[in-house]
């Protein structure tokens, strides 16, 4: 399986992007996904970031996207945020990406005033004009499950439902190993999902808060999850895992956090029968 990199590890650090970049590939992965708000980004860096990924064999796999407001009960806003995913699906055709992964957001106001059903129904209605643009540009949407108590997408059940809810093609699961975990979401639970995972993502945490660390340095049981992610048949030429990493405690070693996460991690994958 090949091995990607968010590129949002660099960036927390202080490194340019063109640095990130030239590191990430210079460390051994495959891979790297893209942290960038097309409305944020000048065509000038946008060139940049595709003809330095060109020039270093590196592929650009995926794009990250919070859209919060995909689930506004204002329909304005939604329609903004509507637009705003379509740019971001350009950008990512733009860099010969495969997919935008999306988060979606959280309930308001405790789903005490907007029923929930509704803000899900906005979801709902909103994935599937993006899903629809998103194939006929060539690409997919990667949903994320953020494993937090008002997250609209915050277990395997609810993801599934999602899904088939959304009754797209081309919007799929993305899987994050560690969201898994912080939810009490057991590999068994994976099986739902079977030809609806897009993309994946690997990190570690303390089993109690969001952390996002470097393979190793908390307390997630890796080997059951990856020995079902085997079995689920993906296409390894399509599906990469991606190592998504938060804040180092270090930014000025920021080097060695990122070439620690990409060693811990091709090793589980050696172990798991997913990479040679």
């Amino acid at each position: 399986m090949k091995l990607g990199l968010i590129n949002s590890a660099w960036a927390q650090a202080g490194r340019d992007t063109a640095y990130g970049l030239r590191k990430t590939r210079e460390l051994g992965f495959d891979t790297v996904d893209i942290f960038a708000d097309p409305l944020d980004t000048s065509a000038a860096e946008r060139a940049m970031i595709r003809s330095t990924c060109d020039d270093l064999d590196l592929p650009i796999v995926s794009v990250a996207c919070v859209a919060l407001g995909l689930i506004d009960f204002n329909p304005s806003v939604r329609r903004f945020h509507i637009d705003r995913c379509k740019q971001y699906l350009e950008m990512t055709a733009e860099f010969g990406g495969r997919n935008l992964l999306l988060v979606l957001g959280e309930y308001v106001w405790q789903r005490e005033v907007i029923p929930p059903a509704e803000q899900w129904q906005s979801g709902v209605q909103s994935l599937q004009i993006l899903g629809e643009y998103a194939k006929n540009l060539g690409l997919e949407i990667v949903m994320e499950m953020e494993p937090f108590r008002e997250s609209l997408l915050n277990d395997v059940p609810k993801m599934k439902k999602f899904l088939d809810d959304v009754a797209s093609p081309s919007v799929k699961a993305n899987l994050d190993i560690s969201h898994l975990v912080l939810a009490n979401q057991g590999p068994e639970l994976l099986e739902s999902l079977r030809g609806q995972i897009g993309h994946i993502h690997i990190s570690d945490c303390d089993g109690k808060v969001h952390g996002d660390l470097p393979p190793g340095r908390g307390v997630v049981d890796f080997a059951p999850y990856l020995g079902k992610i085997s079995d689920l048949g993906l296409n390894q030429d399509d599906v990469v895992m991606s190592i998504e990493l938060e804040y180092s405690p270090e930014p000025d070693k920021i080097e060695a956090w990122v070439a620690e996460a990409y060693e811990s991690t091709a090793q589980l994958l050696r172990n798991a029968n997913l990479r040679d």
